[in-house]
């Protein structure tokens, strides 16, 4: 016969269960989750671009843990159950819909020009066309992640780094959550590493470098986000390298790599700029000059691109090294006089 106690735990049990089932402010934290940090769990579920959102709202008390409000750092067990306010809901019901709802229409034609530079059962390494959206949101209603999940039937597809519209380049994607947690910690303890090439404006000196800010999200006045170099920001750190020195119509730019060691959002984009050495054909960061100058000379979209991405396997423990092809788009930029 069960005793009390385990009598107790079976109701409780199959309580939250109902509960979940009927209140969709609820989930339950699965196996692949145990033992990770509560907002970690959460950045892996909702995406890592909501990270300052979740850790507000954990603190606020507006996530809770069992029922009790906890700290972003507090660990979760498998079977626990965790509250999300409205603000973090809807992101959390999101693969369900994306089961029903058909991707938009320029999703497709991007998939059949996809370039996969790896694959295996547990991640899958793409080159990134530019303009293709990562994810869903600002407009539209399905992003290339929502759209593999369905073409390739992979319900725990996520993103293993962050990829902006208008970059190119190599792409990190997890098949699982088991190995999606592993490929995060990689980040976070900078075992992974990315190599970027942009070209930027005028010639940086030194040629090489080490660029330290602190930056903060913040807006315009009409409503566009901004990232700004702020001392209330978060640090970020990166190593440039300058590959050439080139020159068109008397007007000096250059082919920079850089080694970023953080992942800031638009990090390489606001240091660059930040050192009067914008990225070219960068609309929101670029002197208005620079962008006109760079459309004379046949210039077309943001010029930065993933070029190297190096981390550990989370199953073989193999070192993996992938690069993206140069650009077709940049082919001309090397024969400038």
């Amino acid at each position: 016969m069960y005793n009390c106690t385990a009598l107790e735990q079976m109701e409780s049990t199959l309580a939250s269960s109902e509960q979940q089932s009927t209140n969709p402010s609820l989930f339950v934290v699965d196996s692949n989750e145990h033992d990770s940090r509560l907002d970690r769990a959460l950045c892996r579920l909702l995406g890592q671009e909501k990270r300052t959102l979740i850790v507000r709202l954990i603190r606020k008390g507006n996530v809770r843990l069992n029922g009790k409000r906890c700290k972003p750092e507090t660990h979760v067990m498998a079977g626990d159950t965790v509250f999300l306010p409205a603000s973090l809901r809807q992101d959390a019901l999101q693969d369900a819909s994306e089961q029903t709802h058909a991707p938009t229409p320029f999703i497709p034609k991007a998939i059949k020009n996809l370039s996969v530079l790896f694959e295996d059962d547990d991640i899958l390494v793409l080159d990134k066309a530019a303009g293709v959206v990562v994810h869903g949101g600002s407009g539209h209603d399905a992003g290339l992640v929502e759209t593999l999940k369905i073409q390739l039937n992979l319900p725990e597809l996520r993103l293993a780094h962050r990829l902006d519209r208008d970059t190119s380049g190599c792409l990190l994607l997890a098949k699982n959550l088991a190995t999606l947690r592993k490929l995060s910690e990689s980040f976070r303890t900078r075992d992974a590493h990315k190599t970027y090439f942009a070209w930027v404006t005028g010639h940086p000196y030194p040629y090489a470098g080490r660029i330290t800010s602190h930056l903060l999200k913040g807006q315009t006045k009409s409503g566009e986000r901004m990232v700004v170099d702020d001392i209330d920001g978060q640090e970020a750190i990166t190593d440039l390298q300058t590959v050439c020195l080139q020159q068109a119509e008397n007007t000096p730019y250059a082919l920079v790599a850089l080694m970023p060691h953080s992942g800031r959002t638009h990090q390489l984009r606001v240091q660059l700029q930040q050192q009067g050495h914008a990225i070219l054909g960068d609309p929101k960061y670029a002197q208005r000059d620079d962008i006109h100058w760079y459309k004379k000379i046949g210039g077309k979209g943001l010029a930065l691109h993933a070029w190297r991405l190096r981390f550990i396997h989370p199953t073989t423990e193999k070192t993996m090294d992938l690069r993206a092809p140069w650009p077709n788009r940049w082919a001309h930029f090397t024969t400038k006089d």
